[in-house]
């Protein structure tokens, strides 16, 4: 009686400890960083509409704007125009231009001879239509602008609030994807590199963006051969990796020659450097590197040299190029 009471608690306390290292093990289980690389890539993907909306929202803003400072610029010259000649005519004739009547009995009081009142009502009248019937044109050309302008001042404010919401939404995802990026090195760890060619993890920077993820394809070939002329997959010159690497992710216009690619992308400065980036080296750029992030680059050195990764500043730096 007494033994079977006992088996049943081991029993059960056996079962209890498999649920409590079962839960622990689940709850404590640190995601890898090919986990974190694929919730990167789903936050760069909830982001990359949201950055081609931003670009093409102010590209549309900023004409809308510049046409909003034209139409300002072609106003103010006419209000000028219009204050101008107003100014000219007396407070009679101003009233009379404002309302398009006039009081006998105020002109009597003011000239204060009933004698001279026609012919101060003639000049007077005169005046007033002259300087109407020159400002006539001035103020119809005024009033179109203003008709014109309204409409557009309304869609500029609209497109200001939804570029300050996208500009909200683009900057919260980055900030998800830096903490996602921090968490991927974490997990990488020191067990990220393999030697001396790849001493960190590789890229360093990682945001799913077509960039990072072209780094990512020129780690992927650290330890393959350099050949001279060779684009992959599984030799490489420095241009023919750099020119792998981003044709991996759709890009086909890079050209297998230095001084072509220089050419092919557009130019950046280091403060502004980012992963997938190219990096030139000598005056005659007869070397290319991909850079990686953190001051690292993925290349291929030479023949005697396989891919690896190396800090920018070994060489001499000659310019930068992002490839759009």
């Amino acid at each position: 009686m007494e033994t079977s009471r006992l088996a049943r608690l081991f029993v059960a306390a056996l079962g209890g400890l498999s649920l409590v290292l079962g839960v622990t093990g689940m709850a404590h289980a640190d995601p890898s960083p090919g986990d974190i690389e694929k919730q990167i890539d789903d936050k760069w993907n909830q982001i990359e509409p949201v950055i081609e909306q931003h670009n093409q929202l102010k590209i549309q803003l900023a004409a809308n704007q510049a046409k909003v400072k034209q139409l300002n610029d072609q106003i103010a010259p006419l209000k000028a125009q219009v204050d101008a000649a107003l100014d000219k005519v007396s407070a009679f004739a101003v009233l009379q231009y404002k309302t398009g009547r006039v009081s006998k009995l105020d002109a009597m009081l003011t000239t204060g001879s009933p004698d001279t009142f026609v012919d101060q009502m003639t000049l007077l009248n005169a005046l007033a239509k002259d300087e109407q019937s020159k400002i006539k044109d001035v103020i119809t050309a005024k009033r179109q602008y203003e008709e014109l302008k309204a409409p557009l001042d309304k869609v500029v404010a609209e497109q200001d609030a939804q570029e300050k919401t996208l500009a909200t939404q683009e900057t919260q995802i980055n900030a998800d994807i830096k903490n996602l990026q921090d968490m991927r090195l974490q997990a990488y760890g020191s067990g990220a590199g393999t030697g001396n060619l790849k001493p960190v993890a590789c890229p360093q920077q990682y945001d799913g963006s077509p960039g990072s993820r072209a780094a990512q394809f020129g780690c992927q070939q650290i330890g393959k051969r350099y050949v001279w002329a060779t684009e992959g997959p599984n030799t490489f010159d420095c241009s023919g990796l750099t020119m792998w690497s981003w044709k991996q992710v759709g890009v086909t216009y890079l050209r297998h020659y230095t001084m072509w690619q220089f050419q092919d992308t557009k130019r950046v400065s280091r403060a502004d450097l980012k992963a997938g980036d190219l990096v030139f080296f000598y005056p005659d750029k007869h070397h290319v590197g991909l850079y990686v992030g953190n001051g690292w680059m993925v290349h291929a050195p030479n023949p005697s040299q396989p891919v690896q990764m190396k800090k920018i500043d070994a060489e001499p730096i000659s310019g930068y190029g992002r490839v759009a």
